[in-house]
This record gives structure tokens, sequence and C-alpha cells, in this order.
């Protein structure tokens, strides 16, 4: 446990800016910046932040909050990883007492599987500096490539013994569990019998993460007698590894590397080798290089190109898409020359185009790849070849597919082709320059093109909205059929709507006072009932006010808020918006900011404006408004009821009768705000 004294260390001195700027490029805004949102498909940016609140927010999607609770949304980590990957960064020393048994039983398990990655990269690295093995063996393969000792370092490189069980033993020793050792996909088990459990799973499309050991198995090292390659995630956490045969042995083998499974904190459709070492110099240059493997990435860093990743051989996913747009809207895919390369080229240009980043291509000559291309020349030779030979993707499809290309079917197919490229281009402008460009290359109508074009535009938008139809239907039957088996995701779910839009407008009102002015006292020397004074904040005058009459919010997330607020007024260090913005629930948080943050000082507009007068005035005046909603709402629904009644006299006389209360209630509501309603 991190003791509150800390927290509040960490959390004072944890900069919003500093934090978000990992992640996501800001450029300047007024007092403000503003950046493409991480939590959403942002193509526009919305993704505010704020350094003199120190909170940040979507205002589409939603998202953001304190530095913590950005890192908890982005980096899908509890409140203490994010306190402790804050306390890292701002060198805040944090003492903990040694866990339990039953609180090491009880640690979050992907905290755990973290953790054994991290211990498993130390000491891989360890064996191939240290052990006469990894020295004679391992660190040989290295020189051999050409890698210099302070790389090596720099992507933390290592080796596994070829001892079967070397890792599983040493790990045991150290106290980590089998379970986890096998969920991080480190290890497999092995049968008494020579079978490999976890292997065949894996074979019958099952997650390697669903058997525990078992007693008559044995654990066995995947990479034994490899060269390891960590995988570290955009924030530096240690996610999967690969591990490469070394060259002694790759004479007939068929998979020269074996790379970590899926687990609860791997995907390898969501995750780039080399984004952390590269993510500082991608901003810098506001260009990113995409390449295929981890030598080619390492390669280019040591001649002195750091803004490179690689997606290892698999086709580039949205996932990895918008993580690199984040940082910067330009890629250049720098591949072989040979047959795999275009083809891996050819694979990734539609989605990037979609997603609206520039693309720019580069084939190296047959017989290199980025790695030995980069050894064979210094660093501004490898620049200079790379500005004089890369070209945008309609010279290189064009001149791959159509150029030289005779048969008119198969050229009308490659144009259509290219001119369905163009057609997934976001920006108009743009699609409409490479269509004219293209059309000249190939001596063409720009017309005829243009026709071409607004058909895959088209069809492209009739199978959106098909696919959205669809979505709709199925969140709308298991919303209102509650189908157990009618499973919903969670972008189905937020395209719904965001929590405060099931609040009427007064309520999200009176949540904002809560939120900013909870702490700060509206009333003094109330008398109570046993004749004391006491005085009042706002939390606890609301709470109070709508308790007379057991009036509660629409939203359970409102009313849990203001509890916590009256229970927190006992504390006189509470500052309610400062309480809220940091709270551990990451829906608390993002709501708190969303409340907290105004948009006019963020370039945008109020969506609700605030009431003028003293605090005291605004609240009074917004739980009386409150109030007439909830009378308001019951006489529409006296009214529905009367259109429904029929010939049931008794019935309707009750209904009448109410009506006339209620809106003998309304109206002094009415009169004590001063609105004139039209009966």
């Amino acid at each position: 446990m991190i003791d509150r004294a800390t927290v509040d260390k960490i959390i004072d001195a944890a900069r919003i800016y500093d934090v978000v700027s990992e992640f996501v490029t800001l450029k300047k805004s007024g007092v403000n910046y503003k950046g493409l949102c991480p939590f959403h498909d942002d193509r526009n940016p919305s993704f505010m932040v704020s350094p003199s609140k120190n909170i940040c927010h979507c205002f589409v999607c939603g998202k953001g909050g304190t530095p913590a609770g950005f890192l908890m949304e982005h980096e899908q980590i509890t409140y203490p990883e994010a306190l402790r990957w804050l306390a890292k960064k701002y060198n805040i020393e944090i003492v903990e007492k040694e866990l339990t048994d039953e609180e090491r039983e009880a640690q979050n398990e992907r905290e755990s599987m973290f953790i054994v990655n991290e211990w498993a990269k130390d000491w891989f690295h360890d064996v191939l500096k240290n052990d006469p093995d990894g020295i004679a063996i391992g660190k040989q393969y290295f020189r051999s490539r050409g890698i210099r000792d302070d790389i090596i370092e720099k992507f933390q490189l290592g080796y596994s013994p070829q001892k079967r069980d070397a890792l599983a033993q040493a790990a045991k020793e150290k106290g980590y569990k089998s379970e986890f050792l096998v969920k991080t996909g480190l290890c497999f088990e092995r049968n008494e019998d020579g079978g490999k459990r976890n292997e065949e799973r894996g074979k019958r499309n099952e997650d390697a993460n669903s058997q525990q050991p078992t007693a008559n198995s044995q654990l066995v090292d995947r990479y034994s007698g490899r060269a390891i390659f960590p995988w570290f995630n955009v924030s530096g956490k240690v996610v999967a590894f690969g591990g490469r045969v070394l060259d002694s042995r790759t004479k007939g083998v068929a998979q020269k590397y074996v790379n970590s499974p899926d687990s609860d904190i791997y995907h390898k459709e969501r995750e780039l080798y080399g984004i952390y070492q590269a993510k500082k110099a991608i901003v810098k240059e506001d260009r990113v290089f995409m390449v295929e493997g981890y030598t080619d990435v390492i390669a280019m860093h040591q001649a002195g190109i750091e803004n490179v990743v690689a997606n290892s051989g698999t086709a580039l996913s949205t996932y990895q898409i918008h993580m690199l747009h984040r940082f910067t809207n330009n890629i250049t895919l720098l591949y072989d020359g040979d047959e795999a390369g275009i083809h891996a080229a050819m694979r990734g240009t539609d989605m990037l185009l979609e997603e609206g980043m520039n693309i720019k291509v580069l084939l190296l000559p047959d017989g290199d790849d980025p790695d030995s291309f980069a050894r064979k020349h210094s660093t501004e030779e490898l620049k200079q070849y790379i500005e004089d030979n890369q070209t945008d993707f309609i010279t290189f499809k064009s001149r791959l597919t159509v150029e030289n290309v005779t048969d008119p079917v198969k050229r009308s197919e490659a144009i259509g082709g290219i001119v369905k490229s163009i057609s997934v281009i976001p920006d108009q402008i743009l699609r409409s320059t490479y269509l004219a460009d293209f059309a000249h290359r190939i001596n063409m109508k720009e017309q005829t093109l243009v026709a071409e074009m607004n058909k895959y535009i088209r069809k492209d938008l009739e199978d959106k909205e098909k696919d959205n139809a669809r979505q709709q239907e199925r969140v709308q039957q298991a919303s209102q059929e509650e189908l157990p088996q009618q499973q919903v995701t969670e972008d189905d779910l937020l395209s719904l709507h965001s929590p405060t839009e099931q609040a009427s407008q007064v309520e999200q009102m009176l949540m904002r006072e809560i939120v900013r002015h909870g702490d700060e006292i509206i009333f003094t020397d109330v008398e109570t009932e046993e004749g004391d004074t006491i005085s009042l904040n706002v939390a606890q005058y609301v709470s109070f006010d709508l308790s007379q009459d057991s009036l509660s919010f629409a939203l359970p997330l409102h009313n849990q808020m203001l509890e916590e607020a009256v229970e927190q007024s006992a504390n006189p260090d509470f500052k309610a918006e400062t309480y809220f913005c940091n709270h551990p629930d990451v829906q608390v948080s993002q709501l708190a900011t969303r409340l907290a943050i105004d948009r006019h000082q963020l370039g945008g507009r109020f969506v609700i404006e605030p009431r003028e007068g003293s605090l005291r005035q605004r609240v009074l005046h917004l739980v009386m408004d409150f109030r007439l909603d909830i009378v308001e709402n019951r006489l529409k629904e006296i009214q529905r009821q009367l259109q429904q009644v029929g010939s049931d006299v008794s019935k309707m006389m009750q209904l009448l009768k109410e009506h006339k209360e209620t809106k003998e209630i309304r109206d002094e509501l009415a009169k004590r705000l001063g609105t004139d309603l039209v009966v």
C-alpha cells in the first residue's frame, strides 16, 4: 500500500502536460494545448490539456482526467499502478511493506504479469552480459550482426540459455508463480509423456492462459537457446518477447523467430516493436519509418535514425495506426525490394490512407533489407538515399501495377485498384489532388476517374450505414430484451450516449457546482432540531434539501458523488474538485474533469452557461430548478396516463386530482423562481 502522504506528494508533483505529451503530440492553443485524442479515432484535434487545472479532456468522447486518471484509461492500469508510474517519472520514492501471501494472491493479475516480464527481461539481459554461454554465444551473435553494446543496452537485448528449464528454475527460486510464467508465455508445460500442453491448446485455437499448470507437468522455457528481443509498450512496460534461433542453428529451420503468445497484457495487433524507443524521435522528425523486423529497427537506430518501428511481419492493424497517428501524420514504408517486401507495402496502404496518414514508400535494392542496407552506409548516406528515393503511394502503385502494362483487362483492374485506394482518403482536397496527379500520370481524363471514385465512395457509405444500423439494432435488442447471449461491445455502448447525456441539463449544472464548489460554505449558523448551530457547504445543502422529499439524481454516479462529497466534508482539507478529479474510479474522475473544465478556456463554446450571481444564489436556484423538472415530468406522465385511462371513471378522477395538486406545486415553484409558465 502507498501511504496517503506519498499519494499527495505524487499528485502535487504530477503535471498533466508532462504526462500526456509522453503519448500525444500537443500543440499550443492559447494558454492550453490540443492534440488528437488517444481514446478514439480522432482526425481533428479534440483533446485539450489545461495546465492551469492540471486536467485533460476530449470534447468528442469525453475521456480524460488528471495525470493519474489519464494513465489509468490510456494504459489500462489500476490507480496504484498509475501512482507508481508517476512516482518513477518524478523520482518520488515509494516505500511499501512486504506483501503477505494473501496480499500477493490478491494482487492484480495484469500487474503480476508485468512484474514477471520485467524480471525476465533483466534475467535474459544479465545472462547475455555475465553468463559464460551468454557471452560466448549470445553476445557473439549480436556482435556478428554488428550491434554495438550501447544499442544492446538501449533495447535491453538478452540471451536464453540452452538448458530447457533455466528460466523456469530461476523464476521459481525468486518466488514467481508458475501460473504467471505460463500466462505470459515465457514457459509452456510438458506432460510426463512429453506432450506440450500449451502448444496443443494453441493449435486448437484456445486461449493460452485458459489452464493452470498441473502437478504432473514440467515447465519448459519457450526461448531456450535463443537471442532475446523484449517488446516494450508505448509507456515502457515489457509486454512480450521475441526469440531468434542463432545463425549456427538456422539451417533447415522453418521458423527462426518464436514470439510471445497473446495474453492479458499483449496482443500482437495492438503493439509495435520499438515504439517506446522511437516515440520522441517520431514527434521531433514528424515522420515514422515502418520496417518489418527487430533487427531492421535496431540497425536503423544504430545508423542514427531513431524514428522507426516494426510490425514484425504481420499486417498493419487499425490499433497500430491509431498509435502512430498520435505522434505524426507521416509514414514511410521501408521494406525489402523482393516480392515479400512489395506485398507488405501494398497491403498496408489503403488502411493507412483511410486513417488519414500521408504515405511514402521506399523499396530497397534487391538483396538488401533495412538491416543490411543500414550497416553498409553512413547515417548521412542512408538519410540521403531515403530522401531521394521514397515516393508517394500513387507513384509506387502506378509503377508497380499500371505503367508498362499493355493488357487492357489487367490495366483496367490496376487503375480501379488505385482509384479505390484514393477514394478512402478522408481529406477531400488531398483526394482530389491525388486523383488529378494519377489522371495525368496515366494520361486519362480526370472526369472518368472521378466518376469511378464516386462509385467506391457511395458503396463505402452504404456499407457503413448498414453496419451502423446492424450495430444499433444489436445494442437496442440487448438493452431492451436483456438477452444474456447477446454480447454488446464497449464501442457499441459508447456510440449511444455518454453518462451525462442521461441526466437533465439542470442535474448536470447542479453536479458541476458540487464538483467545483462542493466544499464551499454557503449557509452559516443554521439551527438544528437539537438547538445547535451548524454551517452547510454546497454538497451538504443539496443533499439535505433533496432528502426532505426523498428525491435523488437520475444518474447513480451523481448520487454516489454527492454522497461521497457529504462524507468527505468532515475532512477540513477536503477540496471537492481536487478530490473528484483525482478519484481512483476512472468513471468518477472523467466525469469530474468534464464538469470541472471550462470549454471557453479551451477554445470551444459552453454547452451550458452558468448563472450569474453568488454561489449561494446559483445553488438555491438550481435546486428549485431540479425540483421543477421533477414536477413537470410528473405532470407529463399524468397527462399520458389520462390519455390511456379509457372508461375507468374512478381512475380518471384520481389522476385529475393528482394533476391539480401537482400543477399547484409546479406553479408555486415557478413563482419562487420568477418563471412565467404557459398553462
